[in-house]
């Protein structure tokens, strides 16, 4: 990899002000580190990004009913994700696997500890909810919740960043129809989430049906997982999510 990036051209070095005025502000801590690790994963992993959508259509009903005999407990369309996740993880483990630094060896976990990507005002932040397979989704939804205070307010410990088997990154709230999420390593693979969208489809005796279809971004390293595997995942999830009941 080192001899590689020295055959690679030079950083290009330019005096902005000749074009105008500018100002130089430094990086915060989190963006360096992340952009550190983002970097070495972008060049290391040879990444292939596989976009589906999925029928939450029943999910978001049930969801929205839900919401309304709960008021004061909102339900987001993350935990149902991270839910369905771990259900497609123990169908599929190869998704659950590090790949060794000599490139010759899998690690497979039997646990499921999942990663949540945070927004923050320093920079993204990865939680990670461990046991997502044996936990209630009451149980995630206010792990998550402690997570993201934690991670706003003065930043994660590095234990509660580390240890998991795959992340999640959503973009629903904000908007979006696909993105290439870069993979978290020692992870292979991380799903991305965007805005739902409204889909026509064919129904009984011809009629349209309007579906609410939710895009879903995996990416996943090609040494590892190959793309039918990919494809089997994310219909998998789906699956999962088509049968998910609000209690």
């Amino acid at each position: 990899m080192a001899a590689y990036l020295d055959t690679l051209a030079p950083w290009p070095e330019q005096d902005f002000a000749e074009f105008g005025p500018v100002e130089v502000r430094k990086l915060g801590r989190i963006q360096q580190l992340t952009a550190s690790f983002l970097g070495r994963n972008w060049v290391a992993i040879p990444h292939v990004t596989h976009h589906d959508e999925v029928d939450v259509t029943a999910l978001e009903t049930a969801r929205k009913a839900w919401n309304a005999a709960n008021p004061d407990v909102k339900a987001t369309l993350l935990v149902p994700v991270v839910k369905a996740v771990a259900a497609a993880l123990r169908a599929y483990p190869v998704f659950n696997t590090s790949l060794m630094a000599d490139g010759k060896s899998l690690v497979w976990k039997d646990y499921i500890h999942i990663g949540v990507a945070i927004d923050t005002p320093n920079g993204l932040l990865v939680g990670v909810v461990r046991d997502c397979d044996t936990k209630t989704p009451a149980a995630i939804t206010e792990e998550i919740g402690g997570l993201s205070a934690r991670a706003r307010a003065k930043g994660l410990s590095m234990a509660e960043m580390t240890g998991g088997s795959m992340t999640i990154s959503s973009l629903g709230h904000i908007g979006g129809t696909a993105f290439t999420p870069i993979v978290n390593a020692p992870e292979v693979a991380i799903l991305g989430m965007t805005r739902l969208q409204t889909r026509p489809m064919p129904g009984a005796d011809g009629a349209i049906e309007w579906r609410q279809m939710l895009p879903l971004s995996l990416s996943y390293d090609h040494r590892v997982i190959n793309g039918a595997d990919a494809a089997r995942f994310v219909r998998r999830v789906g699956e999962e999510l088509a049968y998910y009941r609000f209690e």
